[in-house]
């Protein structure tokens, strides 16, 4: 596989460097076996301290260790008997970075309660482990600016998630005269800002003379690459506070800061618990490779064409309860035409995109051609990464049989159900990947795009498959959406409202076409052009959960009277704060004319927009299935 990591073309100016990195090149430091021996004895002591707080700074360095396995055994008997709103953030926040994502919603459930005791620490706690659910509670949180530290650490989640107003938010403290709010804004800022916060930063630190003040804003400007803050962070390690020696272990992680192994080292005989661990969490984690950064862009042909699998193409990515990333895709055998022999494979991600695991297969072709077009959903609205799993297909028999299958995992993609048959009615209906929608009242809805015979009447019209007893049973909507020349094609939907959807479509007219439903998706209006240029391809469309703004992923190009109108690149992003209405901070995701590029599956997950889409090679006609991953701030600079 080959592995292209990115950096964002917003990096920090020339006064500051790249946190991940020293300034004399270094990016990890060496441990012998006694020194790693004895910082895992320190954490594993500590997490079993009386002291609530450092144990739970311990549970994080062990998982930061790679000891998660262990963090998951340890801390669910004390959650149980927790009484404590902030506790039960800590534990549930720790649990979450261990791996066990379904405890997101505890910290939310805290958030949504009527007693306020736990919310400030909900909203910092899901800062913390990249969690923002689906932004509502942090959005209403940010807006009580009665409670600024509530406030902030609400935007603090949502800036890590690419709202940009979040993080002006959080910016318009730091040069308050209040120094404990003053300082919460430096201490988000070392991790959600950048190098334009570093001269408001260096007042902040020669403005407050409380030494812990005064560290926060040091600590902050080392964690954006600032030498003299990397410098002032390294001696406030021997600094008599001991908080102030607390944080600056805490922070020589942000800061890469692999020139204190010395002073880290030091810190393992501090009389301090809380510093012993945030030292020995820095050594550990600065002896690792550094962490996939902020700014990353990760890129990876995880299933490349070969001579025997000309073509995968057509995926879904899901994230799993264990914070692994599920990738399925169409695996064709032989040849790369849509008639051809294929199956649905997969692979896991434990390093968010990095690296892949062995191949297994989904689904194997049960079609006299092929079995192709994955979507991997969870089936409930509510699901925070549990709940049941979908897995949709299509099965293909011929130009006048190819249908929508369904199969449910309740043990999270270990093992699946006899499938179900979506499509009744006869005929050739495209569900393309990555497709299926989940109302907020349980509705699953399925886009098809429908033909007779493919071969024979090659025009489409688009409808909805739904069920509303967890795909058990299904429904087809009243009726049709239908459109000029070869139809309505290709099929998604997006949620406007509860009953509200939006249904857009490929088109041969150069652009791409909407209709709309106010039921459900039961019966659908006139289709008209969206007003979006596009070839003859698919488009992808997402609501981001902290802004609430949509995503467009397509091919922003378009020449009349060539095939399918032109070629599919480049591929494109842009941003709509209102509905679809309009557009902006367009931006180019791939541009090479020797490729063309489409068939995009789009997930959110920890602050990023993870994608998957086919990478057609202009000479050799070989696909592969490429994987993205991009931090969401990037979509929103011009």
């Amino acid at each position: 596989m080959k592995l292209a990591c990115l950096l964002l073309s917003s990096v920090l100016c020339l006064a500051v460097f790249n946190s991940a990195q020293a300034a004399d090149g270094r990016s990890q430091i060496e441990l012998d076996a006694a020194q790693r021996s004895r910082c895992e004895k320190i954490l594993r002591d500590a997490l079993k301290s009386d002291e609530f707080w450092p144990a739970m700074h311990a549970a994080e360095s062990l998982t930061q260790a790679g000891f998660g396995t262990e963090v998951r055994e340890f801390l669910p008997p004390k959650l149980l008997t927790e009484t404590d709103d902030q506790r039960r953030c800590g534990l549930a926040r720790e649990l979450v970075r261990a791996g066990d994502l379904p405890r997101t919603r505890l910290m939310l459930d805290i958030l949504a309660s009527s007693n306020p005791h736990g919310h400030t620490h909900a909203c910092e706690s899901l800062y913390k482990v990249w969690q923002v659910g689906d932004g509502e509670l942090l959005r209403k949180a940010m807006t009580k600016r009665d409670q600024p530290k509530q406030a902030m650490m609400a935007a603090a989640a949502l800036a890590r998630w690419g709202d940009q107003n979040a993080l002006a938010f959080v910016r318009s403290y730091v040069r308050h005269e209040d120094g404990e709010l003053a300082k919460i804004s430096a201490w988000i800022l070392a991790r959600v800002g950048s190098a334009s916060d570093v001269p408001a930063l260096r007042d902040g630190a020669k403005k407050f003379s409380d030494p812990l003040t005064k560290a926060y804003f040091e600590h902050a400007l080392a964690s954006l690459g600032d030498e003299a803050g990397r410098a002032a962070l390294v001696r406030n390690l021997d600094h008599a506070d001991s908080a102030v020696r607390i944080y600056a272990g805490e922070f020589s992680i942000d800061a890469r800061a692999v020139e204190a192994k010395s002073a880290l080292l030091k810190r393992l005989d501090d009389e301090v618990l809380d510093a012993r661990v945030r030292a020995a969490q820095a050594l550990l984690v600065l002896a690792a490779p550094a962490p996939l950064g902020r700014e990353e862009i990760v890129v990876n042909d995880v299933f490349a064409a070969t001579t025997a699998n000309p073509r995968y193409s057509e995926g879904s990515i899901l994230a799993l309860a264990n914070n692994r990333l599920l990738y399925a895709t169409t695996e064709f055998i032989g040849r790369g035409s849509d008639f051809a022999k294929a199956r649905i494979v997969a692979t896991e991600s434990a390093d968010g995109g990095r690296t892949w695991g062995e191949r297994r297969v989904l689904q194997e072709n049960v079609g006299q051609m092929n079995v192709m077009s994955v979507t991997l959903r969870r089936l409930k609205p509510d699901a925070l990464f549990d709940g049941p799993i979908g897995f949709f297909y299509l099965v293909k028999n011929g130009p006048a049989d190819l249908n929508v299958w369904f199969r449910r995992s309740d043990d999270e993609g270990r093992t699946w159900s006899d499938p179900i048959r979506v499509t009744d009615p006869p005929g050739y209906h495209v569900l393309n990947n990555d497709r299926v929608t989940v109302l907020p009242t349980g509705r699953l809805l399925v886009p098809v795009a429908t033909t007779a015979d493919v071969n024979k009447v090659n025009k489409f019209e688009s409808h909805v498959f739904y069920s509303d007893n967890l795909g058990r049973d299904w429904k087809r909507s009243t009726n049709s959406v239908p459109y000029e020349e070869r139809g309505a094609m290709e099929p998604e939907l997006l949620p406007i409202s509860t009953q509200q959807l939006r249904m857009h479509f490929r088109t041969q007219l150069g652009h791409i076409a909407v209709a709309d439903s106010v039921d459900g998706g039961r019966t659908w209006g006139e289709a008209k052009s969206w007003s979006i240029r596009s070839p003859e391809a698919p488009a992808t469309v997402r609501r981001i959960p902290s802004t609430n703004h949509l995503l467009l992923v397509w091919n922003d190009a378009y020449t009349s009277g060539t095939d399918h109108g032109g070629k599919r690149t480049p591929l494109t992003a842009a941003i709509s704060k209102d509905d679809g209405h309009t557009w902006s901070f367009k931006r180019h995701l791939e541009t090479s004319s020797e490729q063309t590029f489409a068939y995009t599956s789009l997930v959110f997950h920890e602050g990023r927009a993870v994608m998957s889409y086919y990478v057609r090679d202009e000479k050799s006609g070989q696909i592969s299935s490429r994987f993205r991953s991009v931090p969401l701030p990037w979509f929103y600079q011009d």
